[in-house]
């Protein structure tokens, strides 16, 4: 090949080099598309993940995570209980029928009581403690519709209101609230471990068996900005766990960490309630068509949520 062809391979090898490099150059320097954390997204309904004790994400660990936006239009709400007949049912007098029968987490979130508008729960989770009577012993109301216990004035529930979904606020209270529209979708609790903002130690509340044996923990936290946290840990979940010092069984001196970690870590804002619901053998959490935990205990009632 004569020089002066070859002169002019050469440069063009060069030069498409060089043009090569720089368009890389370009792509590597261009802002990379990053993750809008879940609190600053104005279009954040409701996502499931799992955290070690300091409310970080990892796949492996113990806690089963729950966060949502009471005030997104795309998610609604119920409660159900464990009744023999058709919830919202009425006998031939007009009164409210509530005859209790045990039910199991699973029953909860999947038989007829459990739908809303032909739809079943895109996420669910275990709630209020259930008597020998199979009766919730707590503050429970489904759209409205009161199934309680024995304890209703005196134990916290928590709860998210009705009213149009801008409207919607969760709470957690002992008894009924003021108003009458916060009173529409409530569960009953124990163990009440925030109260506005300040957090507190209530391993001494639960007694020794509570708080150092039965160490599955089933609970749900507001945060100053609105969203809500539900939480299970429990080592006998359906998924893969690594144990470490850091992701381990809850005592009731970690609660805070792990609640503050996630809220920090997602842009929630600060805890501001936090209650503890049944542990022992009836800790349950769904998502999205998959049980995480699932206990074979009889369930008080269930908080449900819904995808429209």
């Amino acid at each position: 090949m004569p020089t002066k062809k070859l002169f002019l391979l050469f440069i063009l090898i060069i030069g498409a080099t060089l043009l090569s490099g720089c368009e890389e150059i370009e792509a590597n320097s261009a802002p990379k598309a990053s993750k809008t954390c879940p609190g600053k997204d104005a279009k954040f309904s409701i996502d499931f993940f799992k955290t070690n004790n300091q409310g970080k994400k990892n796949q492996r660990g113990i806690n089963n995570v729950i966060i949502f936006n009471p005030k997104s239009a795309k998610l609604d709400f119920k409660v159900n209980v464990g009744l023999s007949h058709k919830l919202y049912a009425k006998d031939a007098r007009g009164k409210l029928r509530k005859e209790y029968v045990p039910k199991q987490f699973r029953e909860l979130i999947g038989d007829e009581n459990a739908k809303l508008n032909a739809q079943l729960p895109i996420a669910a989770i275990n709630a209020d403690y259930i008597g020998t009577d199979d009766k919730p012993q707590g503050l429970n109301v489904s759209r409205g519709v009161e199934y309680s216990g024995a304890f209703k004035t005196k134990r916290s529930s928590f709860g998210i209101s009705g009213g149009t979904p801008s409207q919607r606020q969760a709470t957690i209270q002992a008894g009924r609230r003021k108003s009458d529209i916060l009173n529409y979708n409530l569960v009953g609790g124990n163990g009440r471990f925030y109260r506005q903002g300040k957090f507190k130690d209530i391993c001494q509340d639960l007694g020794e068996f509570a708080c150092k044996n039965a160490k599955n923990r089933s609970m749900a936290a507001i945060t100053n900005q609105g969203y809500v946290i539900l939480l299970v840990n429990d080592l006998k979940a359906n998924s893969d766990i690594e144990l470490s010092q850091l992701n381990q069984e809850l005592l009731p001196d970690m609660f805070d960490n792990v609640l503050e970690g996630i809220a920090s870590n997602n842009c929630l804002g600060k805890i501001q309630e936090g209650i503890l619901f049944d542990g022992g053998m009836s800790p349950g959490l769904y998502y999205n068509q998959k049980t995480y935990v699932e206990n074979l205990g009889p369930i008080g009632s269930v908080f449900l949520i819904y995808k429209k």
